[in-house]
Order: structure tokens, then sequence, then C-alpha cells
């Protein structure tokens, strides 16, 4: 018997690549014009947060964001920094595991708390790489006032991100749309 089913290589490819297309078609457009990182986070958190909800298994997170990486970079092979967000997705991943899919999911304070808190973590720890080994150390120093603050923006970006992924799961298990079945 297979680890991962259809349904959840189906999921992951689906997540994986809604966060790659998006973050090669509209987060450089955000980027350009606003020089905040928000939109990468965001549609990341989502991605994630989407994956978690429908695998439940170790490694979903981490294969989403590999696949992210792969078609962002075959797609836009100047985007080195998006390797970042795949050690973000390997956090993430390690991180639900060690709460537990039943508190990450199931619970209600739990889970707003924990898939809040680890992907504001998560995304922080994405912003801390990018800017420390892909972006000018004078860039990083003179807009945002160094790594801290730029990783500080990347968090502000995964809590919006997680506040947007958990809303979009608690709307899907409302409806029904999606069933999760064990």
């Amino acid at each position: 018997m297979a680890y991962f089913n259809t349904r959840d290589v189906a999921v992951i490819a689906m997540c994986a690549t809604l966060w790659a297309v998006l973050s090669i078609t509209i987060a450089p457009f955000f980027w350009q014009l606003t020089h905040m990182p928000f939109l990468c986070d965001i549609i990341g958190a989502i991605s994630l947060i989407l994956s978690l909800w429908w695998a439940r298994k170790f490694g979903a997170i981490a294969i989403t964001g590999i696949i992210a990486t792969t078609l962002t970079l075959a797609l836009r092979p100047m985007a080195t920094h998006f390797f970042a967000f795949t050690t973000a997705s390997m956090v993430f991943d390690v991180l639900t595991r060690l709460i537990g899919y039943k508190n990450c999911l199931e619970k209600p304070m739990s889970s707003v708390i924990s898939l809040l808190t680890i992907s504001i973590i998560s995304m922080a720890i994405a912003g801390a790489i990018i800017g420390l080994l892909f972006m000018s150390p004078h860039i990083i120093a003179a807009v945002y006032g160094g790594v801290a603050f730029f990783a500080g923006l990347h968090a502000v970006g995964g809590a919006i991100g997680g506040g947007m992924g958990v809303t979009l799961v608690r709307a899907l298990e409302a409806r029904k749309a999606i069933p999760h079945k064990e």
C-alpha cells in the first residue's frame, strides 16, 4: 500500500502548482509596486495549509514546497530565493508533525493558534534566509533596516496567509466541499 494515495498526490501537485504559478506571475508585480514580501508568504502559507489539511501525512508539505520550487525555477530560473520557501515548507512539515495533525486541524482554538504560529515561524525563516543569502547586505540594511526586520515582514505575510488558510479550510469543512476521509 502506498503512503500517498492518488488524491494526496493530486492535491500536493495542485497546491504546489498554484503556489508556483502565482509566485511567478502576480508576486513579482506586487514586489515591484511595494517592495514588500507579503504576497509570496501569503500564497505559500495558504498552499501549505491546504496540503496539510488534505493529506495529513508527514512529507506532504515538504513535497509541496519542493515541487513549487522546482516549477518556479523551471519557469523563472532567476528566482533562486525560492529555495528559502523550500526550507520553510520543511520547517512547516516538521512543526505540524511535532504538534500533531489533530491539534493542528481538528481542535478549533488549538488549530488556529498552532497553524498561525507555524505559518509565522516558517515564513520568518524564509525571510531570514532570503535576507542573508539572496539579497545584498547593503540593500537589506538601507531599505529594510536589517535581516531581522525583513524576516519580520515575511512573518507578517505568514500571519496573513495562515489566517486565510485556516479560514479557507474551515469554509471547506463547513460546506463539506472536500470531505476528508481517513
